[in-house]
């Protein structure tokens, strides 16, 4: 295992574990068999997040990139979360409705096909929130994961982080890299 899967590895334990945060229901999301090439050319996981993402720049989405999906998947679901957010996990994004097309995908910036759906994230708002810890705390961590389903989701856009989450449970596999941010 190369040290960026084994930062990964570590970094999605501490999400799975829900350290940081307090006890509140659906803080952690469900395991699934680690199967999906995700990946970000933004920034290396386990590495730095750029300025340009987080609130100390422009805000931007990063670019997504996905492949290797598990078959009979038709749905894909992503989540984002912050297990390092002094109040309990924050949930930075969440998206869901897009397909598994067959040899993957791409999100430029962010941007998904047509049709894709995105829920509240922990601020209350729909869509993106990006990174913006505490000036002074260490470094968080930004754990991006890519769940793949094998049924379509009918949640509508502007579902809370916990409905999201709570359609994961079953999920065909799943991918995950971590980002850093230190203010």
């Amino acid at each position: 295992m190369g040290a960026g899967k084994a930062v990964a590895a570590v970094c999605a334990a501490v999400a799975l574990a829900g350290c940081g945060g307090d006890d509140k229901p659906n803080q952690t999301l469900p395991s699934a068999p680690d199967t999906i090439d995700f990946s970000t050319p933004s920034f290396e996981d386990g590495g730095a997040i750029p300025k340009d993402l987080t609130c100390d720049g422009a805000g931007k989405k990063p670019t997504l990139a996905y492949r290797a999906l598990p078959a009979g998947a038709i749905e894909l679901v992503l989540v984002v979360q912050d297990p390092d957010a002094p109040n309990g996990t924050f949930t930075h994004w969440t998206a869901w409705s897009i397909a598994a097309a067959p040899g993957g995908g791409l999100a430029p910036d962010g941007r998904f096909p047509a049709g894709v759906k995105e829920g509240k994230n922990s601020a209350g708002k729909d869509g993106w929130t990006p990174p913006c810890p505490p000036k002074g705390d260490d470094a968080h961590h930004y754990v991006f994961s890519l769940y793949a389903l094998d049924k379509g989701l009918e949640l509508e856009p502007g579902a809370s982080p916990e409905a999201v989450e709570g359609v994961l449970d079953g999920a065909l596999g799943r991918g995950t890299f971590t980002g850093t941010y230190k203010r």
